[in-house]
């Protein structure tokens, strides 16, 4: 009742309006803090440092707290893994996690069109067809492993896409079409997108910027455990694959029961 009578009071007056509603927003994008522990939720990412993360290369400089954000800058072309993984291992759970494509200076020639069902578009005499895309390319990985990365790219297709079980010949038709995405809701370029990922048993559940785009995919032979990581790609010379500039926040995760 009293917000209803301040509303009303405040519509008569211009300025307490805008001041109303300002302060509406805030409080509305800024939760009370408690809110995330009481629904079970635990921040990975303190908006400081990287506490909680770490790299499996001594002196590693690709990873950074940059204006309260984790950010990605590939310094040169070391091999190895580069990722920035979790400290601690998780089994089933659910992850929110905002990313962004910083920029895509780079312009691969060779990006595929992948069709509903996992496989890619041919022209009529069989080849595959490709098209110019802005290139780069990032993701999340989940229980420890390359093969069970939630893919963040410019590819026609979309982000979210599961790479790994996609392309994998050993596994059958459904397993293919279950981790391709159903629709592309990526934003554009330097806007920020926010992955809601469940993970439970060998069963994967993916929505971006809250839409659907993987329902209970299976993962055959993923691990029952394992940490999470950020992806690095650095650039490749033949331009197929551009360098990792994304940024990440927010990232929060729910164990679930058994986790």
């Amino acid at each position: 009742m009293k917000l209803c009578f301040h509303i009303a009071e405040a519509m008569h007056h211009p300025i307490r309006t805008a001041l109303f509603l300002l302060a509406l927003f805030i409080s509305t994008a800024h939760p009370e803090p408690g809110t995330d522990a009481a629904q079970g939720m635990v921040s990975l990412f303190n908006g400081k440092d990287l506490t909680g993360w770490t790299t499996k290369q001594p002196g590693n400089h690709d990873w950074n707290v940059v204006d309260g954000v984790i950010d990605c800058n590939p310094q040169g072309e070391a091999k190895g893994d580069r990722e920035l993984w979790t400290t601690k291992e998780y089994a089933d759970f659910e992850l929110w996690v905002d990313w962004r494509i910083k920029e895509s200076p780079f312009v691969n020639k060779k990006a595929r069109i992948i069709l509903p069902d996992g496989s890619y578009q041919k022209d009529d005499s069989g080849n595959v067809m490709t098209v110019a895309a802005p290139n780069t390319d990032s993701g999340v990985f989940l229980r420890g492993q390359h093969k069970s990365q939630v893919n963040i790219w410019c590819w026609p297709v979309g982000s979210g896409e599961v790479w790994g079980y996609r392309t994998d010949p050993a596994f059958d038709a459904k397993v293919h079409a279950g981790v391709t995405p159903k629709v592309k809701a990526d934003k554009p370029i330097g806007e920020w997108n926010t992955f809601h990922i469940i993970m439970k048993g060998d069963r994967l559940t993916v929505t971006l910027n809250d839409k659907l785009i993987i329902k209970d995919a299976q993962l055959p032979g993923v691990p029952r455990q394992g940490p999470l990581a950020l992806q690095l790609h650095p650039e490749r010379k033949d331009g197929e694959w551009g360098a990792s500039l994304v940024q990440f926040r927010n990232i929060r995760i729910k164990q679930l029961t058994g986790g």
